[in-house]
């Protein structure tokens, strides 16, 4: 009895692979890269901001928490804090600014790169902040620089996601999401009363695919959260490796592709 012949299988698999991971950050944006693209990016979203918390002792991507907290250390005089989270609001800004400008400047120069750059970008933030890490806990400084990478790094991939999207999807944190879950839960449940409903009155119907996509956004940042926290637990910073190569092996056909024309 023979072993199956699989020689022709491996070329199969590889023009599957960079077909699916161009198509993902293609220019001509469609629904389904775009989920895609996003559901990747939230599970590495979740995986680094619960590792981060782990690592730093702060969520990085909550900016609505974090300038919360800059009010009420205000209020009660305690300026150090503040200007800890200024520390961290203003290097979110400034990914996000960079996203822009990368997006905006590939377009006019590299079109058809415009998102693999800021994604490089991130994936060896991802590793800088790894090494930065192994000396935090020795460092004062290292440590304060490593929130400041982690959240440009927040930054940087959520502008991306949000204009390769249209502003339809963010990754990098929840509420948003859980908030149109609800909606489409809400109109999934509601009862149309034919006999009560006004003339020319639409019946009210939830988008089942949308209700999915949510869920899965959802349940792909929890699942990043947990692989992310049992990585940051058991092998520390060596942990932003493994996050740095998906998303390399995402991006990487995108961007050969463009190099060897």
């Amino acid at each position: 009895m023979t072993a199956p012949d699989t020689s022709t299988d491996q070329p199969r698999l590889a023009r599957r692979y960079s077909h699916f991971a161009i198509g993902m950050l293609a220019a001509e944006r469609t629904p389904l890269a775009d989920a895609r693209l996003g559901l990747a990016m939230t599970f590495v979203a979740g995986a680094t901001n619960a590792g981060g918390l782990l690592a730093v002792g702060q969520y990085t991507s909550h900016m609505s928490g974090i300038i919360s907290a800059m009010a009420d250390n205000a209020v009660i005089g305690a300026s150090g804090l503040v200007v800890a989270g200024i520390g961290a609001l203003l290097p979110f800004i400034l990914g996000a600014a960079t996203s822009a400008v990368l997006v905006n400047w590939a377009r006019l120069h590299h079109a058809g790169r415009e998102y693999a750059i800021p994604l490089i970008l991130e994936a060896f933030l991802l590793l800088a902040f790894g090494i930065l890490g192994s000396f935090a806990q020795v460092s004062p400084v290292a440590l304060i620089a490593d929130v400041a990478v982690l959240c440009f790094i927040m930054g940087l991939q959520n502008a991306t996601v949000t204009k390769l999207s249209g502003a339809k999807i963010r990754t990098t944190h929840m509420t948003g999401v859980v908030t149109d879950l609800g909606i489409e839960l809400g109109k999934l449940f509601y009862m149309n009363h034919h006999r009560r409903r006004r003339a020319g009155a639409s019946l009210i119907y939830a988008d089942r695919e949308k209700l999915r996509l949510l869920a899965m956004f959802v349940l792909l940042f929890f699942a990043g959260g947990v692989i992310g926290a049992l990585g940051f637990k058991y092998i520390g910073f060596v942990f932003c490796v493994p996050l740095a190569l998906l998303i390399l092996a995402l991006v990487g056909p995108s961007a050969f592709r463009r190099l060897i024309r």
